[in-house]
């Protein structure tokens, strides 16, 4: 107790108000722990290039903007905040529970102290609404974080490239589907792993291509490894919950359907084992196209694309295994937000290439389980949209932006007029900063009466 008065008389002696000590729990360890800083940081409140910041005032700090913050693990940590523009705000440290009164007058002061008793990469912030959005964060780094070993951390990541083989002019007949569920940790990021939920060890799950009049068989199995329950629901298919009825199945297990596939479209499929949403967020859903009689036409380059959500409580950007959290899916709040299963699976691992003059079909979905995609390819239009996936409708013409909502599909077209990358986005554009992009990289000739930059 008496270290706390020692620390308080420091923090006031340098003209801080009252700090915000981080929570602990009740173990005999931290009944031990004396509060007096091991390290101390003071940051000022500022407006650079037109962002909000926080900007270090000494030491190898002094004068950069929200600077990189290296402490030991383990270590007490004090921040002092300093308000230098006069606006309202704070500062804290989600991870390790640590928040700051609210300061507005310049001049004003304020700091919060923590034991920063976790070894990785975490986040300071100002929380007031829009200041994070405005540029107020920078990092608070741990120890020594480790990183990713992609050699021990598999990769989920599914290869747009991979969408089976049209079945053009064929007749129906009978086609089997093999799905294995598993559980296992696995690689999200360059630091950062998840316990993906998979089907065949991918998200998403394969993609399916079978042709309408199919007899199509379904076997599920159930890894002997996993801890939960897991199911299958086709929206290709017409009978007691898609399937997912007669497929509740245990850990070590199989169990199987036949449906007959009555409707052609591009369908989402997913697990349906309570409680759905989490089994879908943590990587359990894919497609399957029910082609037409006839086939689809054919096109230069065909890609698989989902966008899916990561509900986490480690914040964006963290590094080390991320835990899942209920609190944030039941606000529909997530941390992370992807195409094909990982931040960077169309950015970094696998990118989409189409030669100048492709024709280029995209079959896009959103296994969700929450958020509406609003699908734009910076740079392109699409010459034709399938809209809601319904391949018997005609297609809309000339869109720039088509809507998909969870559980749902689109199909686009397009022709590659000109060389160059192409970001494919949700245009709810902050999303971005959550990790959802994709490119596809445009080889061939410039055509400069299609577009033509001059430079000064």
């Amino acid at each position: 107790m008496r270290s706390l008065w020692v620390l308080f008389a420091i923090v006031f002696s340098l003209g801080f108000g009252n700090p915000s000590f981080a929570e602990h729990g009740d173990s005999k360890a931290d009944a031990t722990v004396t509060y007096m800083p091991d390290i101390t940081f003071t940051l000022r409140t500022s407006i650079a290039g037109g962002k909000l910041v926080f900007i270090g005032t000494s030491g190898e700090l002094k004068d950069q903007l929200n600077p990189d913050l290296r402490v030991p693990e383990g270590a007490v940590v004090q921040i002092n905040l300093v308000n230098d523009d006069g606006a309202t705000h704070d500062i804290a440290v989600p991870q390790f529970h640590a928040k700051s009164d609210e300061i507005s007058s310049k001049g004003s002061a304020t700091a919060i102290v923590f034991r920063a008793n976790k070894n990785g990469t975490f986040e300071y912030l100002c929380t007031l609404p829009g200041h994070k959005a405005a540029g107020m964060f920078g990092k608070i780094i741990v120890g020594e974080p480790v990183a990713v070993d992609e050699r021990q951390a598999p990769q989920i990541a599914h290869d747009p490239a991979e969408v089976g083989e049209p079945v053009g002019k064929r007749e129906p007949k009978d086609v089997t589907i093999d799905l294995l569920t598993t559980e296992l940790e696995a690689r999200l990021g360059d630091s950062s792993t998840y316990r993906f939920w998979t089907f065949n060890n991918k998200v998403p799950g394969p993609f399916v291509r079978i042709r309408v009049g199919d007899n199509v068989t379904v076997n599920v199995s159930n890894a002997k490894e996993s801890s939960h329950i897991h199911s299958v629901d086709f929206h290709a298919v017409t009978g007691p919950g898609g399937g997912a009825d007669v497929t509740q199945v245990a850990p070590g297990q199989t169990k199987s359907f036949t449906f007959k596939a009555k409707h052609p479209g591009l369908f989402v499929y997913h697990c349906a084992t309570p409680m759905v949403a989490q089994h879908i967020t943590n990587g359990m859903y894919g497609m399957i196209l029910v082609e037409p009689e006839g086939g689809l036409p054919p096109v230069d380059r065909e890609f698989y694309v989902m966008q899916g959500e990561l509900y986490t409580a480690e914040t964006h950007g963290a590094s080390g295994l991320q835990e899942f959290s209920l609190e944030k899916l039941l606000a529909e709040n997530p941390e992370h937000i992807m195409f094909n299963g990982s931040m960077d699976a169309l950015t970094k691992i696998y990118d989409m290439k189409a030669n100048v003059g492709d024709v280029v079909r995209i079959f896009f979905g959103v296994g969700g389980p929450n958020l509406t995609s609003s699908v734009h390819l910076i740079g392109e239009i699409f010459d034709r949209v399938y809209d809601q996936a319904s391949l018997t409708s005609p297609p809309l013409t000339d869109v720039q932006t088509t809507m998909v909502p969870p559980g749902g599909a689109t199909m686009v077209e397009f022709k590659t007029d000109y060389p160059g990358r192409y970001v494919l986005v949700d245009h709810a554009l902050s999303r971005m900063e959550k990790g959802l992009a994709g490119f596809l990289t445009v080889e061939g000739k410039a055509d400069h009466s299609i577009f033509h930059g001059t430079e000064d």
